[in-house]
């Protein structure tokens, strides 16, 4: 299984999500200047959509509107809330949209109208647990509920969500890409959470990172660290896993930023890279090991020595395998595959095994003396490091506040690792 968010919409702890129906009213209000007319629109009395806005106001936690000689006028916790609520609508419409074959009871009707997020959130479980039973544990709810609130989900748009199959019900291709999308949508709201919390003073929402091995290893710690001191009241989770777990956690709206190694060619069209820095890479030996001490070892040498590889399809195997093709090694001769720094510290300080590694990433062990660096037998090698998130995302000012740290540590790291360089090699 892949990293999973705590804020997921049916994780427990996790905000509630408003209703839909009521968010829709909420905007009407923004729209038309006045309960009236945004009554009027929806074919509601007056009290009914006040009423809505009631509940939108108490799950928010905030005053969001107020009367003035000129009509409604938003408050500023209003006005956080009301861009965010038009985009989070906007996406959830088009979601639907994509995927309805149901036509609509009346000319004009809004397609969110009949679907309720409850439905929705049973429907994000299924796809991501596979499951209805994961998915009722996930929600802490019955079986028999989670089941209810899909299907009624799949009769309203009038779309197979899902088929029988030997191995069980599975979501179709068209839960799954209304599943995504509503997470995104979901994933707004709960940004117009935060917005409303940071402009009454009671928090400033979270933000979720998906750390890759280097990032996790000191730039992650660093800035966060930093950032926590200033903004202790923005909660931040930290995510770890393989690229394709975290990446889909981003794209699900589950993670908001990652930080590692970027991918050529970008995997997908709906996310950003924003390089930052070129991470060296060097031949990483136990502190013991023949060629420590040595300089840069030469391509005869290396080859002497058994090897520790990077996961397989990883920026790091390709350089790996590029090397490989250089050493005139027997092919009989595999390496250890490890994608644990633990693991792979341990095996390079009780052996003479080698290992293709970024200096950034054992800046620790290198510190201690447990591992030492050497320079890469072709010269200067290096890796793509760097932000990547969704093409639409649009972080609050808060969060904005947490990714310049992170720039601003990786510009330090950079420029640390540069310095240091000159004397590593008059060592070596």
């Amino acid at each position: 299984m892949g990293p999973r968010a705590s804020r997921s919409p049916l994780s427990p702890g996790s905000l509630p999500t408003p209703n839909l129906r009521h968010l829709a009213l909420f905007d009407q209000v923004v729209r038309r200047g006045s309960v009236n007319a945004a009554a009027r629109a929806a074919h509601l009395s007056q009290p009914a959509v006040t009423q809505a806005l009631g509940h939108i106001e108490a799950v928010l936690g905030a005053r969001l509107m107020q009367r003035s000689y000129a009509g409604i006028e938003l408050t500023a916790a209003g006005r956080a809330a009301a861009g965010r609520v038009e985009r989070a609508l906007q996406m959830l419409r088009e979601a639907l949209v994509a995927v309805r074959r149901r036509p609509a009871d009346t000319a004009g009707a809004d397609v969110l109208s009949g679907v309720t997020a409850t439905q929705l959130n049973a429907l994000i479980a299924v796809v991501e647990e596979r499951a209805f039973a994961r998915a009722a544990r996930r929600a802490g709810r019955a079986r028999t509920a989670v089941h209810r609130a899909a299907r009624q989900l799949e009769r309203a748009l009038g779309t197979e969500l899902f088929e029988v199959t030997s191995f069980g019900v599975r979501p179709t291709r068209e839960a799954e890409k209304l599943a995504l999308r509503a997470g995104l949508a979901f994933a707004e709201i709960a940004q117009a959470q935060a917005e409303v919390a940071t402009a009454e003073g009671t928090g400033s929402g979270s933000t979720t990172i998906g750390a890759m091995p280097l990032a996790r290893s000191l730039l992650v710690a660093r800035a966060v660290l930093e950032f926590a001191a200033v903004r202790p009241e923005h909660g931040i989770s930290i995510l770890d896993g393989p690229y394709d777990s975290l990446l889909t956690a981003l794209r699900r709206g589950a993670a908001d930023v990652l930080v590692g190694a970027l991918r050529d060619p970008v995997p997908c069209d709906d996310i950003v890279q924003e390089h930052l820095f070129d991470d060296p890479l060097a031949i990483v030996v136990g502190a013991r090991h023949p060629l420590a001490g040595c300089g840069a070892p030469t391509l005869a040498a290396l080859a002497r020595f058994p090897r520790i590889a990077p996961r397989r399809a990883s920026p790091l195997r390709r350089h790996f395998d590029a090397l490989l093709e250089r050493l005139d090694t027997p092919r009989s001769v595999a390496p250890i595959e490890c994608n644990s720094l633990v693991a792979a510290r341990s095996m390079l300080i009780a052996s003479e095994r080698v290992m293709l590694l970024s200096e950034h990433q054992i800046h620790h062990e290198l510190e201690t003396g447990q591992l030492i660096a050497l320079p890469h037998p072709c010269g200067a090698v290096t890796r793509s490091i760097g932000l990547t998130v969704r093409r639409n995302w649009r972080p609050t000012a808060v969060q904005a506040q947490l990714v310049e740290g992170l720039r601003r540590h990786a510009r330090a790291a950079c420029a640390a690792h540069a310095q240091r360089t000159p004397a590593a090699a008059a060592r070596a």
